[in-house]
């Protein structure tokens, strides 16, 4: 694979890999119930955070999990701050395939934040890899989450499917979305 860009943009985003100055940002983003409810990050308070970001740049390190930190650095007037998170799972090499995941803070649910993240992510994932392969990233979130739908389409990702319920882990069914890369990528 070709070097790992220390940052990536979309609009008025910044995506860049966590780092441990995130961590206090990071364990207020969880504060929020609907946070905790769709992830199943294990955060609750700076020191989980530390924790849970010392986990993302394990995975930069061991090349399978690639989590980016979406900062908001554009808009003219305002600070840059936390507005979420987006993830290429990528555990299987040479399979052709991978995972993407993402969530958007309280404070920037409503303003596309995901949508665009989710698109400069896949762009990028399709590119970087593409020596090695990957065709197709797949999306899974729970079928009662109706915002992780629209904004997996609005992104390009296809529901494909639904995967049965898993209790305890997956107590509900999960929607499966599909984004193949472009033929001539």
């Amino acid at each position: 694979m070709s070097s790992i860009p220390l940052r990536l943009a979309a609009d008025t985003l910044t995506l860049r890999p966590w780092n441990p100055e995130d961590s206090a940002g990071l364990a207020e983003l969880f504060q929020d119930e609907a946070m905790r409810r769709w992830t199943s990050a294990d955060v609750h308070d700076e020191a989980s955070a530390t924790r849970w970001v010392t986990a993302q740049q394990r995975g930069w390190e061991t090349g399978d999990r690639f989590a980016f930190a979406v900062r908001e650095t554009g808009v003219p007037g305002s600070t840059p701050r936390l507005v979420g998170h987006v993830v290429l799972k990528y555990a299987a090499k040479g399979s052709g395939s991978a995972e993407v995941g993402y969530w958007t803070a309280a404070h920037a649910r409503g303003r596309g934040v995901a949508h665009r993240a989710l698109t400069a992510l896949t762009d990028w994932a399709f590119e970087a890899f593409a020596r090695e392969g990957l065709t197709r990233l797949e999306l899974v979130h729970q079928a009662d989450n109706m915002a992780s739908c629209r904004v997996a389409e609005k992104a390009g990702f296809a529901r494909t499917g639904v995967l049965p319920a898993a209790p305890p882990a997956f107590p509900l069914d999960g929607h499966v979305h599909e984004r193949h890369a472009s033929p001539d990528a």
